[in-house]
């Protein structure tokens, strides 16, 4: 197996991952860490919600948790911090049109490859803020 290659995140950028699964979160964790940005878990959506006054400039979220699904989530969220981007993060297909009332900036697929983890984050941090 070939080691991902970090992509080079810079100056410290803030993303909150939510996942009830612990080695999901470990793994991003890891992964994100490595790649220079500073990372926020979250068990579930309700320590979710609570992770946003420490300000991520971009989320990372499961959509199957037992506390709060990643839809309430992200219509409480979009209530109180439309401006931070999502990142859909799911082992699940989901319909096109419940898809797209997250309104994700991006899809990340489980499992994934840390290379796409890397491409991923930057190009929604990198891409104008939604106005």
């Amino acid at each position: 197996m070939l080691a991902a290659v970090p992509s080079g995140g810079s100056a410290r950028r803030r993303v909150l991952i939510v996942d009830d699964e612990p080695q999901i979160l470990a793994i991003v964790r890891d992964a994100l860490v490595l790649d220079d940005y500073e990372v926020i878990e979250a068990s579930g959506g309700a320590a979710a919600l609570a992770a946003l006054a420490r300000a991520p400039e971009a989320i990372l979220l499961d959509l199957w948790m037992p506390d709060m699904d990643g839809w309430t989530f992200r219509r409480a969220q979009l209530v109180s911090h439309p401006a931070i981007p999502v990142i859909v993060f799911s082992a699940v297909d989901v319909t096109p049109d419940r898809l797209a009332e997250l309104r994700p900036a991006a899809v990340l697929s489980k499992p994934f490859d840390l290379n796409e983890l890397y491409r991923t984050v930057a190009r929604v941090l990198s891409a104008p803020a939604a106005s």
